[in-house]
């Protein structure tokens, strides 16, 4: 931050006698200024500029910058204007300017890059602009260049190498992000803040409904914001943007393009969006198709481990100056294989088609007085239907889902201690049924849950505090006091969460922080009333009708130091909870499937952990960087391991930037897991080499991007601990990948 001020201090003092631009004090009012890049600093020439006055477009006046990314509107009449900065590749921008009488008014604006947002990864739990996010965001963010040579066939594949960031799998395609041991619906995946609708939290032979390749960025949100979308305070949210309702209005079409491909699966893809200004209209619209073949280890052929994928979406929105409303629809079509041959699979591996539509709608509106800043709201609503086909072509098990969820929140001024905060309440409908040979209940699910996240700040220290209370009733279609697995019956849980994360300022660069939480989660359908066989995941399960919510108590400490060419985080973890609800293999066969029997239980646990992040510039242009977690799970009072908990695993690399390339080397490791539930196979630890080139370069008013990656680069045969194919066969050999993107303005 103080490297920025400082540049910005500079920029302004030659600014007088830089490109020609008259001294300060002009003898006529006048707008003039340099755009540069958020991340590297660099002039961004080209730059489109609009300037009217407010309520007056027609008059506006356009002009570009040159290459040293300067600007200058002359001879303005005072008073207040509308600023629209573009240019492609980057985020537009929209803000208001005073400009003085008599006088040049001077700016520095900095503008955040498409390219340095598209499949961002970003890792915080707290408000905008506090002392909270900025040591996360620090400490915790891939900007867009480092990010895009992790894109993978899955969101989960894209997030593995995140610091405390697992990926849970059966095959390349049902793949989900595990947070700090947790999976499952503890990790909320949406998508705009939505709840995606999928069965991918219920079991791993299931997958999430995302195509990562097309997003603006991912959100990994911890801490006390989290309890604005989920209750479970000790998880995590993985939140997709897409701003399929575009916000943000500009005057020209924005879009990309883009190509992928990689060895391993023969895989490729095709994408293409782009935004349109019909003012006051904005229309979005993308397409993005994927194909996958079986996947090739250094030990052989996965079979039946190949996809194919169409996410298509289209949405506008009516924008004016203080606020805006729209719509949009997504369908994602999904077919993928899941490998069979080892305990915890059909034999013969199954295939699974899935569809998803989903309607969503938005609109905010900036009232922007004594209290409140803006009030927003989405709800949508989702189809979802899911089949699961045998080696005959018959189906073994049908899923469908309709689901209304949505969200209703007003962000407010200072009041008293609080800076800022926000206030609202979120809702879900759920009607869920099940065909095929699955015996799960028909039920429906509603919740409701008020929530409010509050900042104060007290000199050097800060606090963030949100609190959730939930409301959920899930009945199915017929109670059956006689069921095999108890009385199933509808069941009503009121719960409540809260959380607070406190930062102490100790200097400039080094930074201290507590968090404590207090988690909930209420159990699921399936967990609930499943009773029978599930072919895909090779398993009968059997819920429990009896079980409890899931309540715990998290406690975090960090530390954060950062110089002007080093940076570090610390972290140590601690959440135990009581009823947390496991299926576990009961070491029983059910004779009439000859399936293994999975009971789901409610049990004490407590997982415990530290996670460590470094970034040392050892000379301009080159960095090392590494990072490490580690999560301990357990039963309470047997201590006995815990389930599907990952081993320790890191990253350590060597990155060299020379001007707009960048090159660099990283091994991923992991220690062996020989902590192990029971009927839970070890595995043995790993070190793989991998490494990437990349370029961006400009033609005319386009921005191109090349990554090329190559992963595995020795061939070396390693295993996944939370991937069940890891029985029968290791991960993906030596793959090598290619991306390119093109960000283009007209």
């Amino acid at each position: 931050m103080a490297l920025a001020f400082l540049s910005c201090v500079f920029l302004l003092l030659v600014l007088p006698s830089a490109s020609g631009i008259a001294p300060l004090h002009a003898q006529s009012s006048g707008l003039r200024g340099v755009v540069l890049d958020m991340e590297t600093g660099d002039a961004i020439e080209q730059a489109s500029l609009f300037l009217h006055p407010q309520g007056k477009p027609e008059e506006g006046e356009h002009v570009s910058t040159d290459e040293d990314g300067f600007f200058h509107f002359e001879n303005l009449a005072a008073g207040v204007y509308v600023l629209q900065v573009t240019r492609a590749g980057y985020k537009a921008q929209m803000l208001a300017v005073d400009v003085p009488k008599m006088e040049e008014r001077d700016m520095v604006l900095y503008m955040h890059a498409r390219t340095y947002h598209t499949e961002t990864v970003v890792v915080t739990g707290t408000h905008q602009h506090s002392h909270l996010e900025k040591v996360d965001e620090l400490s915790s963010v891939l900007r867009g260049r480092e990010l895009e040579r992790e894109l993978g066939l899955t969101l989960a594949a894209t997030l593995k190498n995140e610091t405390g960031i697992a990926m849970r799998a059966m095959g390349p395609a049902p793949a989900r992000p595990v947070i700090r041991g947790l999976g499952g619906d503890r990790v909320l995946v949406s998508e705009d803040g939505n709840k995606t609708t999928d069965l991918s939290a219920t079991s791993p032979d299931h997958a999430v409904t995302i195509e990562p390749f097309s997003v603006e960025r991912i959100e990994v949100l911890r801490g006390p914001k989290v309890l604005t979308q989920s209750p479970v305070t000790i998880g995590g949210v993985v939140n997709v943007v897409r701003h399929e309702v575009p916000q943000d209005m500009h005057d020209h079409i924005l879009g990309t393009t883009g190509v992928y491909g990689e060895t391993a699966n023969r895989g490729f893809l095709g994408s293409v969006s782009a935004e349109v200004p019909l003012q006051p209209l904005l229309v979005r619209g993308e397409v993005t198709h994927r194909e996958s073949g079986d996947l090739a280890t250094p030990e052989g052929m996965l079979q039946h481990s190949g996809s194919r994928s169409t996410d298509f979406g289209f949405g506008g929105s009516y924008i004016l100056g203080n606020g805006y409303a729209g719509m949009a629809f997504r369908s994602f079509d999904l077919a993928y294989g899941v490998p069979g041959g080892f305990v915890g699979a059909h034999p013969d591996g199954v295939d699974i088609e899935l569809e998803r539509r989903q309607v969503n709608a938005r609109a905010s509106l900036l009232l922007d007085d004594r209290f409140v800043h803006d009030i927003t709201m989405h709800v949508s609503r989702a189809y979802y239907r899911h089949k699961e086909f045998e080696a005959n072509g018959a189906i073994g098990s049908e899923f469908r889902i309709v689901n209304y969820p949505g969200r209703f929140w007003l962000t407010h001024h200072a009041v008293g201690p609080f800076r800022d905060g926000i206030i609202g309440v979120g809702f879900e409908y759920r009607d869920f049924t099940v065909g095929g040979f699955v015996f799960t209940a028909p039920s429906t699910a509603l919740n409701i849950a008020p929530h409010i996240f509050e900042r104060l700040s007290f000199g050097a220290l800060t606090i963030e505090a949100a609190a959730r209370i939930n409301y959920d009733r899930i009945t199915p279609v017929r109670a059956n006091p006689d069921a095999r697995i108890g009385h199933i019956r509808e069941r009503v849980f009121q719960t409540w969460s809260a959380s607070a994360t406190a930062l102490y300022e100790l200097t400039d660069i080094v930074h201290v922080g507590f968090n404590l939480s207090r988690s909930s989660r209420v159990p699921t359908i399936e967990e609930l009333y499943s009773e029978g066989p599930h072919l895909a995941a090779y398993s009968y399960e059997v819920g429990n009708p009896e079980l409890e919510d899931e309540r715990g108590i998290g406690m975090e400490l960090f530390l954060y130091h950062r110089f002007p060419a080093l940076y570090f985080t610390l972290t140590a973890f601690r959440n135990s909870l009581s009823s947390f609800i496991v299926p576990r293999n009961s070491g029983e066969i059910n004779y009439s499937t000859f399936l293994p029997v999975y009971v789901t239980q409610g049990v004490d646990a407590l997982l415990t952990g530290a996670e460590a992040q470094v970034e040392w510039e050892i000379s301009e242009g080159v960095t090392l960087n590494g990072s490490v977690g580690y999560t301990h799970g357990e039963f309470q009072g047997s201590g006995d391991p815990l389930p599907q908990i990952p081993p320790l695993k890191g990253r350590i690399g060597l990155i060299w930037k020379p001007s707009a390339w960048m090159l660099g080397l990283q091994s991923d490791f992991a220690a062996r897991q020989n902590r192990v539930d029971l009927f839970e196979e070890e595995t043995a630890g790993y070190a793989i080499l991998g490494g990437f080139v990349q370029y961006a370069f400009t033609t005319g008013a386009q921005v191109h991007n090349v990554s090329f990656t190559v992963d595995n680069m020795l061939n070396q045969a390693y295993r996944n601990h939370l991937s069940r194919v890891k029985a029968i066969l290791p991960e993906a050999g030596i793959n090598l990948r290619l991306t390119y993107k093109l960000h283009f303005q007209y």
